[in-house]
This record gives C-alpha cells, structure tokens and sequence, in this order.
C-alpha cells in the first residue's frame, strides 16, 4: 500500500452513520490530494498518516483511498487552532479556540490533557467551563487513542466509535484483556477481526479463548452452510483448520466446552453432534410442538366436511383430483399437514379449497408465507389478506417476536405457503406462537432449494414419515402446455430439458464466459429498451466470476442506465453506485418501511441525501424513502442469484449456465431458477454445465436431526 502524510485541510462529507468520508488532506510531497474513507473523518487540522491506494472514480476522478491512518497530534500552533475551531472539542468554538492558542501556543494540548483547570488563564473561560472542556477533549482523547490501537492491530478504525459508546475510557484496557469478547458484545466485529487483534497482542494460537472463540465461528460457519448440528469430529477438523493448530490442541478445550455447559451434544447412530445453544433449543422444541400439535386439532363441530367440499367444488366449477381431495380431507383431520408438489400439480387450487372448507367450518384461517413476494402472490391467488410469517408474529426492530407462547396467534388455522423457504428458527417461533388445537398447514415444493436460514424443515417432517403429507403428482392439462412446466418436471426426474430456438423455452449456447456476459447484456437491452424493468430478470448460481451476479449487474447497468451529466447518483459502503432508474431490490426485511428482503423495484428520485424507490405493488406515487445511513440495504438487481429469486415470479427468466458455475450447478437449483419464470425461459452458456447441473443430484447434506426426532416420538 502507498503512504500519505499530511494535515486534514476540509471534511467535504460525513455521514451520518459516521461509516463513510471523504476529505481534503494538505501533502508537503502531493499537494492537496481528495481522500475517502469508510469510518469516522479526522478532524480538521489534525495531521495523519495514512495507507491505501490511488483509485479512479467515474465521476470524481482521482481520489486516495484510505485503507486505514494513524493520527498524529498537530504540530504548529495554527494547526492545533484549526483544530480546535473546527468543533471537533465540544464547548470550543473559533474565537475561543484563538484565545486559547494564543495564550498557550504550541503547548495548548499538553495543558488540555494533562491541566485543563489552567484554562480558566484564558479570559472568558471559568472553572466549571475548563472543567467541561477538558472532559471533551478527555472524550476525543480516549477515542483517538482506541483508534491508534486499532490501526497498530492491523484493525480499522472506523470500529472506534463503538468501543467508546460500549466500553468508554476502558476499551483499550478490556480489549488487551481479552479480545475475543468483542465477537458478542460490538455489531459488526466477528471472529475475524478479533483473531487478527488478539494475535497482534500477541495471544498464543492455541490458547484457551482463540480455541474457544474459534470453535464458536466453526458453529456460525456450519449454520451459515445450513446445518443446525455438526458431527464432532467434523467440527474439530473444521476449528483446527480455521485456528491454523493441531486436531489434538482444539480437542482438550472442546471437551471443556462440554463440560462447561457452553456447547449442547447430541448423540445419534453412533456420532456425537454438537449443537449452538440456540438451534439445539430450536430444533428440539420444533419436534415437540409439532408431534403435540399434529395430535390435537380443534373439532370442527358438527360440520359435514363433505358436503362442505362438495358444494366449494360446484361453486369454484371444478372437478378435484383424488389427491386434491386427500389433501383438503388431510388439513381438516390433523393439527399439522404437509403439501407439496410441482409446478402445475395444483396446490394453489388445493389452498383456495382448503381455505374455504375451514372458512364455512367456522375457522378463522390466517395467510403467511416467508417472504413479502411470495406473501403478496398469496394473496392475490386467495383474494384473502396474507402477509410474511414475521408480520404475523409482530417481529420488531429490537429482534423480538410479539406474537409467542405468552401472547398466542387468534386462529383456528393457519396456512403457510413457499414452507421450503422455512428454516427451523422461523419454524420455531410460528409454533410457539400457535395455540394448541389450531391447525398448521405446509405448503411447498420439496424438490426446490432450501431455506437459506439453518435446518431442511419442510424435506425433514416429510422424509419422518411422522406428519400427514400429500404430494401432488399429477400435472393439470392446462399447464401441461407449458414447455417451462414440461420441463420443469424433466429437469426433477434427471432428465434434459427440451430446448427448441425461438420457443418460449430456449438455450444459446456460449463456451467463452466473456461473449455469454456480452450477449445477455444486450439481450436485457434490446427486450427492457432500457426502460421496461420488469420484462427480464437475469439468475445467476453464483455472485463472482465473469458471468457472476456481481459483474453482470455492472455491465447491464452501464448499458442501460450509465453515468449522464446531472443524472442523480450516489455511492454505496463498498463502491458500488446506485443511479436514478436503476433496478435494485431490498435485501433485509425492514418492517417501518413495509418493504421485505427480495423486494424489486426502480430508484424515482435522488436528492439531499435521500433515495426514493418505488415498488411495483404500490400505487404510482407511494415511494420508500432511503436516508443517508440506510442505502446499504439496497443493491442492484438486474441480475441477482438463484437464491435471492426463491418465493418470486418473473415474466421472464435468463438462466446462466457456465462451467465457471461448476460448484453451485446442481438440479435443485436449475429447477428452482427455472421455475421462477411465468411465460419464457432461456438458458445461456454451454450443455455441458447444463448437463452437469441436471445430473446432479447430491444436494449438499444438511445436518439436522428434525427428521430423527420426529421418528423417535409418536406414530402417526
């Protein structure tokens, strides 16, 4: 990295988050030179070193970018005067900073750090003045010093602000004590960053808390990937990789991390499982709340099912298939039933049958799903209000369900559709919101990917052959029309799909990754013109890599929406820039703005630090407002992974198949991506990766013990 030294001349902008800057820094070897940063600014006249490398902007030219600086105390009496008169001492404006300056020189930090009582030698300042003073500087004093800590620990400062707000002037002192406490008690620091502190501090590899904290992240890691438990020696294996120290060294404290309560283990089919605290508790209560619910269904009275059917079936105009019927005949006689199917088997028929017959049974039947699209596709299916599992159980900013054993859903059913986006935590927590007698009903396609959260609920309580379940087989005649149907089901069974030129289910093949990327990008121009953003979508298996989501959302936003003189932009933590009219989608569920993880829209306006999206189930002049602080939870999305695309539908689909996909190309994800589209498909890239993905079948095993629960407890 190169080095810049020089003194803080301006602070052209700080957010309010205080997580970016950029500034104007005064080099003797480089003149004034514009930095940015992604922490809290300097202050004005401070003097810093500081390492990093000269980029490009688009629109801003050069600029150097600060990887992380070390503050260095001004040297001249007018450097100290700038900085003091720039407020960076709360109580000190400018003519007081000059005063100041101009009694004590080049001594006047000395006298505020170590005697700020002699302040009161400066006309206009009394003792309870001097007094406030110093306990300002005091304040910057102990966050510089947390700063210089950090950086000299390989570690940016930007973390400063919040190891002053957590721990005060004890930070450093906490810090040095044990750095791995940082991991639970600041947001944002995880096992990474502590290790590179604690090292530098020079903790042995194998001590006791680099172990502990370690096995920890092996845990977070594993629950990332989707597992719920690790077998032991697994995780052992897996620790000692990420702690660079032998199997044997992590051995001896896991096994203290049992006996110590601070890990949960169960043991199965000769294996030790270890478990966090919170999936152990999870997993464990989800088999028990559904074994009890299964078992005790509220009595619907005197209600004759059939007839209820029967009449549901005359007015609806349809004739259901045998299976159908089961399936309604199943969610009326056990507390919990499972449905899934294909595309094309009818479960949204069987939802609007099963929500009917509760309905005139005398049910009060709520409408969830996991996410917000796949909620408000419900909901327009049903022409029944329906909303995420998470607005159902009054989520709320602090992290915490309203709705929950002690405050219990108002239900006699509640039906859950896209339930293989379900993961064992969300389970956990709609179960224990529901009151015993009320009915739960799954429905989802098992063959799709699974939650992204820890646990495979919805493949576990049908592969337990403990919970009543109906799987539609049969494809309707209307959708068997569909070749993206057809071929969906192809596709499931290990088999190619048909692809034919110029149909609504296509291939262009491409083996060079470069001309792949080139072609999507003005196939997306020429069927959106630039313009018509819900025409495509483009799904990706993976974020890297030339035909990556990452790169794609690059080129296809400077074909269709690049840089233009007095266009509105701003830059995003990271460096990616959001432009008025980009695509972009919301990526964390943000219930204050009605707005959910997934969510698509287009960027109406921005100004003042503020961004306007709008999102296409809202009327025309209803925008989410972004403010300065909040743009991270934005990113482009005229392309986007297979994995964000779960619970969406899409006109139409381009599925990139490359071989630099290799490890992501498995079938339940082509299924999944495939089956996100509505009326045409077209996959781009070579047969081979297409081969490789239908062929493969080996979904990466889940570690969970759901399905052996619910085995060992009850009959069905």
């Amino acid at each position: 990295m190169e080095q810049l030294e020089g003194s803080v001349e301006n602070i052209i902008f700080q957010s309010d988050d205080r997580r970016f800057c950029v500034l104007r820094i005064k080099c003797v070897s480089a003149g004034v030179v514009t930095a940015v940063y992604r922490g809290p600014a300097p202050f004005l006249g401070e003097t810093v070193k500081a390492s990093g490398e000269w980029v490009k902007h688009a629109r801003f030219g050069q600029q150097f970018s600060i990887a992380g600086y070390q503050s260095v105390k001004p040297g001249s009496a007018e450097g100290i005067e700038r900085f003091l008169a720039s407020g960076a001492v709360k109580g000190v404006g400018k003519a007081m900073a000059s005063r100041i300056v101009a009694h004590f020189g080049k001594e006047t930090l000395e006298v505020l750090g170590s005697d700020p009582s002699r302040l009161v030698e400066v006309s206009g300042i009394g003792a309870k003045k001097a007094e406030a003073i110093g306990q300002a500087y005091s304040e910057i004093s102990d966050l510089r010093e947390i700063m210089l800590f950090l950086e000299e620990n390989g570690v940016s400062g930007s973390y400063a602000a919040k190891l002053q707000l957590a721990y005060g002037n004890t930070a450093v002192t906490r810090i040095k004590a044990n750095p791995y406490r940082l991991i639970s008690d600041i947001e944002g620091i995880g096992f990474k960053t502590a290790d590179r502190i604690a090292l530098s501090l020079g903790f042995e590899p194998a001590s006791g808390e680099r172990v502990r904290a370690g096995i920890g992240y092996a845990l977070t890691l594993a629950a990332t990937g989707g597992h719920t438990c690790v077998p032991e020696e697994n995780l052992l294996r897996y620790a000692g990789q990420i702690l660079q120290i032998d199997y044997m060294e992590a051995e001896a404290v896991f096994h203290s991390m049992i006996e110590n309560d601070l890990l949960r283990t169960e043991d199965w089919g000769g294996q030790r499982f270890i478990y966090p605290e919170y999936l152990y508790r999870a997993e464990k209560e989800t088999a028990r709340m559904l074994l009890t619910l299964r078992n005790h269904p509220e009595s619907l009275g005197k209600a004759d099912e059939e007839k209820i059917m029967k009449d549901w079936e005359q007015e609806a105009g349809i004739v259901l298939a045998n299976a159908q019927k089961e399936a309604i005949r199943s969610s009326l006689k056990y507390g919990v039933f499972a449905l899934t199917g294909g595309p094309g088997t009818g479960k949204t028929t069987i939802i609007k049958g099963i929500l009917s017959v509760l309905k005139r049974a005398g049910c009060k039947v709520l409408l969830a799903a996991p996410t917000g699209r796949a909620a408000r596709r419900l909901e327009a299916a049903t022409g029944e209000k329906a909303q995420t599992v998470h607005r159902l159980l009054e989520y709320n900013v602090t992290g915490e369900f309203g709705k929950n054993a002690n405050d219990l859903l108002e239900a006699q059913a509640v039906i859950v559709d896209e339930a293989s986006m379900l993961d064992i935590l969300l389970i956990y927590h709609l179960l224990d919101a529901i009151p015993l007698g009320c009915r739960l009903i799954l429905v989802g396609d098992v063959d799709q990917l699974p939650s992204v959260g820890a646990g495979s609920v919805l493949k576990d309580m049908i592969q337990s052959g403990k919970m009543p379940v109906v799987r539609l087989q049969e494809v309707f005649r209307q959708a068997e029309v569909s070749p993206i149907v057809r071929n969906a089901h192809r596709i499931n069974r290990g088999q190619m799909p048909e692809c034919t030129p110029d149909s609504d289910f296509s291939m262009a093949e491409f083996a060079d990754e470069e001309q792949a990327a080139a072609y999507i990008t003005a196939l997306y121009a020429r069927i959106t013109g630039g313009k018509n953003w819900k025409a495509l979508q483009v799904l990706s298996p993976m974020h890297k890599g030339v035909c990556g989501v990452q790169n794609l959302n690059k080129l296809l936003q400077e074909r269709v929406n690049p840089a233009a003189p007095g266009r509105g932009e701003i830059i995003q933590p990271g460096g990616t820039v959001l432009r008025l009219g980009d695509k972009v989608m919301q990526i964390r569920n943000n219930y204050e703005k009605d707005v959910y993880n997934g969510d698509i829209g287009q960027i109406t306006d921005i100004a003042e630090k503020t961004v306007k999206v709008w999102y296409p189930d809202r009327p025309e002049e209803e925008y989410v407002t972004y403010a300065d602080g909040e743009y991270d939870e934005l990113q482009l999305a005229y392309a986007m992974s297979v994995h964000k695309s779960q619970g969406s539908e899409y006109s139409q689909v381009v599925v990139v198949l490359v071989p630099g996909h290799y490890i992501m190309l498995q079938r339940n994800l082509l299924y999944t991506a495939v089956t996100r589209a509505r009326e045409k498909v077209l996959l781009v890239g070579t047969k081979a990766a297409l081969q490789t993905a239908v062929a493969n079948d080996r979904t990466r095993r889940r570690y969970s013990l759901l399905k052996e629960r619910l085995q060992e407890t009850g009959e069905l």
